[in-house]
């Protein structure tokens, strides 16, 4: 049979490999030598024939010493690997994971000394976002009527305002008067401690009145009274200031609300955005209900107190009217608070009117509870009552009078979310 491989007429072309070079043909003594004893290569390329060029020889193995230096025994001299190689990353050393640790546990104790330094400027964005979405939906009711929601703002932001500036001049006057009266009236009250019986014996016993005046006299009074004063007037103006400061920040938020809403639910995933965004929608509108309809509860509240206490001819009855409405904003505990107010206030002219506006209080009280705020709030929050009762608690005890405004709304949210997504995902489950 011819040989099937092609076979060149050029001249200058190779010769072909001898049959000894090979692939071994089964059977043959090379076919039948283990795979570890290969044959040695040739030391010289004469012992091959032509054509056939010499194997490399076999790289000398390293003593371990030169392996462990990074090079043969002369490496460390020609200065190829001076400090020999380097070894395993220390990721799971305990130093490492300790200091690791150190570094998160000072960053967490950073963070949370800055959340209680800056816990008031918090609690003022805190609120006037709260108060933005509040005032919304009154902006929105003017929108509807196309009306610009820059008119809008301002009108609605306007009657804040208003409201403000009419308490204050309702409850400045009746105070600065009676301070005035009560500063006038203390010389007369001196003098009748000066000649009661009992303070007579008990100045003779005890020398009261001589150490009252060396306290006088030594000036520890005027100390304590400017110290007073100042502490006062340090108070005033930080309550001033942070009221500024609140009107402002829930101005900014009421007119670029639509962006901050678009801008947060961006941040979603595009596959629940739309749901999160209903969901969103949905807290915001009861929020806003809320506000409206607790804001209106009290604004009832201050009228028909007023009319109560203008009837019976009690003195600083739109002052003492509008106390109940601002103390009536804070659920469970507010209403009851302006009712003491006034009632002490009525106490203090007559024993009649202050049994009167008792019984007024403690009968408006069932009203408002029973009538009034049931009919207001059935559409803005869908809270359990026990839930309210928890949630004002809880948020009275956390952050005082603003926690206690926020705990409805934030417990209404949770319910709603529990509601819909919660409840659901289990019952898949």
């Amino acid at each position: 049979m011819p040989d099937a491989s092609p076979v060149s007429d050029d001249p200058k072309a190779p010769a072909p490999a001898p049959r000894a070079l090979a692939e071994p043909v089964d059977g043959s003594p090379e076919a039948r030598r283990p795979r570890s004893e290969a044959p040695v290569p040739a030391r010289d390329a004469r012992d091959l024939p032509a054509g056939v060029p010499a194997a490399a020889p076999e790289p000398t193995a390293l003593p371990p010493d030169a392996r462990e230096a990074g090079g043969p025994p002369g490496a460390r001299e020609e200065g190829e690997a001076p400090y020999g190689r380097p070894g395993k990353p220390l990721a799971r050393s305990p130093f490492v994971v300790g200091l690791t640790a150190g570094m998160g546990l000072l960053t967490a104790w950073a963070l949370s000394q800055a959340l209680v330094t800056a816990r008031s400027v918090i609690v003022l964005i805190v609120v006037a976002m709260f108060l933005a979405v509040g005032l919304n939906p009154a902006v929105e009711a003017l929108q509807r009527r196309r009306m610009a929601r820059r008119w809008a703002i301002s009108i609605v932001f306007g009657a804040v305002i208003l409201f403000f500036v009419l308490f204050g001049l309702a409850i400045v006057p009746p105070v600065s008067q009676e301070a005035a009266s009560f500063v006038g009236a203390v010389p007369g009250y001196v003098q009748e401690l000066l000649a009661n019986p009992t303070l007579k014996q008990l100045d003779t016993d005890y020398q009261i009145l001589t150490r009252l005046g060396d306290y006088i006299t030594s000036g520890g009074l005027a100390q304590s009274v400017a110290g007073g004063l100042v502490g006062a007037g340090a108070v005033v103006f930080d309550a001033f200031f942070s009221g500024l400061t609140l009107l402002v920040l829930t101005l900014y938020f009421l007119g670029s609300l639509p962006s901050i809403k678009d801008y947060l639910f961006a941040l979603v995933p595009s596959s629940r955005r739309t749901r999160t965004r209903a969901l969103g929608d949905e807290i915001l509108n009861g929020i806003g209900g809320y506000v409206a309809g607790n804001l209106l509860i009290s604004v009832i509240a201050g009228v028909v107190t007023w009319v109560f206490l203008a009837v019976l001819n009690v003195e600083y009855a739109l002052a003492l009217a509008l106390v109940v409405a601002v103390t009536d904003l804070v659920p469970l505990v507010g209403a009851i608070i302006g009712a003491v107010l006034v009632t002490g206030v009525a106490l203090l002219q007559s024993g009649t009117l202050g049994i009167a506006c008792g019984i007024f209080f403690l009968i408006y009280q069932q009203v408002e509870n029973y009538l009034i705020y049931p009919r207001v709030m059935k559409r803005s929050v869908d809270v359990a009552p026990a839930v309210t009762v928890v949630a004002a608690l809880f948020g009275g005890t956390l952050l005082g009078i603003v926690g206690a405004l926020l705990a409805i709304p934030v417990a209404a949210a949770l319910a709603l979310i529990i509601r819909e997504v919660v409840i659901p995902r289990q019952a898949r489950l």
